[in-house]
């Protein structure tokens, strides 16, 4: 069977993308070509309704079986395999699933502070028009409504920053040996370092990854303005109704429209202290919990001061 001996589990918005591309780096390991296959995420074909492009990613998942294998064939002999799917962590069936077919494996885990993860993810998806709401806020109050109508996990900005109730799950399933544990701040702010207690912790060679690839950077800046908007809703439009047309076709109508969109450059918005204040409420007894489960410190993440959330 070819199937993965170490999966990197979580989180979306946390340099899962940027470790994946590391990682590839590295002789002795094998990763999946397909960064993201979501295989454990469901028991059969993913679901046909969700937000806006959400139906599109589904039809993304690799889902049956020997697709996934396939994914590790070319891997060298003696080479340790994996795969990076961010949702793992937050999909709590999916615990089940992986513990079932590969009880051994080992699951590496990236947290972000969660009020930051979960800016950083809207302004993902506010960059690629998809995202309604202008103000952040808003768009998490949203979240229990766009989850009765069953949008994917990505728009769940709250939920998916809800680390400890995710990991109590998780240790229930799988020794803490079989779990690393590391910070965004840290892969940022030192890659040598992380990176080999990654090749340690998969007991590979250390001192042969030095630094991180810059991927996944968008340096596009979107106001929200007149024609902003009506490019946004052309582009939401797409993500609705965009599966009933061929791949081409869909990538040749919405390329012009994302030029249009990114067309200025700039800063990216970062989190108020105000959208700190309004959202830290949400996360403080998780962040207890967190604590709790792991006997790490996470206490810096309860300041209304962002540059405080260094780690």
């Amino acid at each position: 069977m070819s199937l993965p001996d170490f999966l990197i589990a979580g989180v979306p918005k946390a340099g899962t993308t940027a470790l994946h591309a590391a990682l590839t780096g590295h002789p002795d390991l094998y990763l999946s070509r397909v960064k993201e296959p979501k295989f454990f995420l469901s028991d059969g074909p993913p679901p046909a309704v969700g937000g806006p492009g959400d139906v599109q990613t589904y039809q993304e998942h690799v889902w049956r079986r020997a697709d996934y294998e396939k994914l590790f064939d070319p891997a060298p002999a003696g080479a340790l395999k994996g795969e990076a799917t961010p949702f793992y962590l937050y999909d709590l069936a999916s615990h089940n699933r992986i513990k079932a077919l590969i009880p051994d494996v080992k699951l590496i885990i990236l947290l972000r502070d969660p009020v930051d993860r979960a800016h950083s993810n809207w302004t993902h998806l506010w960059v690629a028009g998809l995202e309604a709401e202008a103000d952040f806020r808003t768009a998490c109050r949203a979240e229990e409504s766009r989850r009765a109508a069953q949008w994917a996990d990505f728009w769940h900005y709250i939920g998916l920053g809800l680390y400890g109730q995710q990991l109590q799950h998780l240790y229930q399933r799988f020794s803490p040996e079989q779990v690393l544990l590391l910070r965004y701040r840290d892969l940022k702010d030192n890659p040598a370092e992380t990176l080999d207690r990654v090749c340690s912790f998969l007991g590979v060679r250390t001192g042969v990854l030095t630094s991180i690839p810059r991927e996944n950077v968008n340096r596009h800046y979107v106001e929200d303005n007149g024609v902003n908007r009506v490019l946004r809703g052309l582009l939401r439009a797409g993500g609705e109704f965009g599966h009933h047309f061929p791949v081409p076709l869909r990538l040749a109508a919405r390329g012009p429209l994302l030029t249009l969109l990114h067309r200025k450059r700039g800063n990216r918005p970062v989190t108020t202290p105000e959208e700190r204040a309004a959202l830290l409420p949400y996360f403080a007894d998780d962040i207890a919990l967190l604590r709790d489960v792991t006997g790490e410190n996470y206490d810096d993440w309860l300041s209304l001061d962002r540059h405080a959330t260094t780690r």
